[in-house]
């Protein structure tokens, strides 16, 4: 750790008594963490039309950008931006509530970063290279001595200190953390080949044939999207892409590109600093930007042992957290009886006389009598008549589900009224219901 007391010396972050220092908490006090969380998310389809896919709820009572904002938080990275610009009303709402408890007198804060066309009255984020150049003024003002780039849009626990302190023991000028991932999905990702020292020699962005990791012919080394600069170097790459007119302004199409061969670019793998396993004893990281992805990665949560720990109290998820009574359940009697089976249910919700089996239960759900509800995600403040049907099924906020409808039986009659995703899980909207609401999401 020779790089990391060097680094913490020179910036007089050693006390004399104290010979073996925290290193990973001086350095992440240091950096500033920006959040791209402008993403539609189309593959989500009517689930993002009127939110970012960051915003979209998940796990029973989060949002998926909680995930990345606790992973700050939680590794002692405390000057968060987010950017946002995809209709971003609920993200930038659920920030201000949830994320209002960091100190701004101890310097702590999420900013909000919205695309403003800070630098061209042309145009707004046009990459993600582009949107953290948009907002170079704000990173000066801050003065850290690192800057973490990070997707808003995933679902994983992550030490970011143990990256920082991987990217000061290499002198590195960028690291990108990587994920080992089956060489058929590779060709989805940014693919890295890296030495035998976790140098990045090469980089392929979405190849059709991706390369496989040494000793492991079956596995390729993907690109998160996570990725550590030093500050200087940040800007200087920055401002030499925003004056290229053939590039992008991606960090994945033209930075890395650039920089694997004249700069320091390391690779450090997720397995050394994530934050548990799962069942298979492999890290827990998931991409929820699919109906069928978000179903699953839900469903996974009803297991007795979810791969995703989410009771962890030394790394919590923090959220916003309403003023809700408990859930309640009622009734007992034979046909009749209020129940969750393997489910998550959350504050504010009301079971009437009827089962839920493996599904996740939002805040103020209410499922009235006669009702089975199986296999399936029930967003905030939805309610469900009597006599209802559910199996498979993603019912979006403030659906009002009329009595007697039964979904995920038949796949062809659902398609004439919902969307079905490939694998047959099948979305209910307001709007797909015939609801004329025009209530803030």
């Amino acid at each position: 750790m020779n790089a990391e007391l060097d680094y913490l010396q020179k910036k007089n972050y050693v006390a004399a008594s104290n010979p073996a220092p925290r290193f990973v908490s001086r350095i992440t006090k240091n950096t500033y963490a920006m959040v791209l969380a402008g993403g539609r998310g189309s593959r989500l389809h009517q689930l993002t039309d009127w939110r970012a896919k960051p915003a979209v709820p998940f796990g029973g009572k989060f949002r998926i950008i909680d995930f990345v904002l606790s992973n700050c938080v939680n590794s002692g990275i405390r000057h968060i931006g987010v950017a946002t610009q995809y209709k971003s009303h609920s993200l930038i709402q659920h920030i201000q509530r949830g994320w209002s408890f960091l100190n701004g007198q101890l310097g702590e804060f999420v900013d909000l970063l919205p695309a403003q066309q800070r630098v061209s009255e042309e145009y707004w984020y046009k990459g993600t290279a582009d949107a953290v150049f948009q907002n170079l003024d704000i990173l000066r003002t801050s003065n850290p001595d690192f800057v973490l780039i990070l997707a808003g849009d995933h679902v994983y626990k992550m030490d970011y200190g143990k990256l920082l302190a991987f990217h000061v023991d290499n002198k590195a000028d960028m690291t990108v953390a990587c994920l080992e991932v089956p060489i058929a999905e590779a060709p989805a990702f940014g693919v890295m080949g890296v030495d035998e020292n976790s140098r990045v020699v090469e980089f392929a962005e979405k190849p059709a044939n991706p390369a496989s990791i040494l000793g492991k012919p079956d596995k390729s080394l993907a690109s998160m999207g996570i990725y550590v600069f030093n500050t200087k170097f940040l800007f200087e790459q920055l401002i030499r892409d925003a004056d290229d007119k053939h590039s992008s302004h991606d960090f994945g199409k033209d930075l890395i590109p650039y920089m694997i061969e004249k700069y320091h670019v390391f690779a450090q793998s997720f397995a050394q600093s994530c934050v548990g396993v799962g069942a298979d004893n492999l890290p827990y990281w998931r991409d929820v930007g699919t109906i069928d992805s978000y179903w699953e990665a839900n469903m996974e949560l009803t297991k007795v042992i979810p791969d995703l720990n989410m009771y962890d109290q030394e790394w919590p998820i923090w959220t916003h957290q309403e003023q809700l009574p408990p859930a309640k359940f009622v009734f007992d009697e034979d046909g009749r009886r209020g129940m969750a089976i393997d489910s998550l249910v959350s504050g504010g919700c009301i079971v009437s006389g009827s089962t839920v089996r493996r599904s996740l239960l939002f805040s103020d759900v209410r499922v009235n009598g006669y009702c089975n509800i199986e296999d399936s995600v029930l967003l905030p403040n939805v309610n469900v008549g009597s006599d209802v049907t559910l199996k498979r099924v993603i019912v979006d906020k403030n659906c009002e589900i009329p009595d007697g409808l039964v979904v995920g039986v038949n796949p062809e009659e659902d398609r004439k009224r919902f969307h079905v995703s490939p694998n047959g899980v099948t979305l209910i909207t307001p709007e797909m219901l015939g609801q004329m609401t025009h209530q803030f999401r």
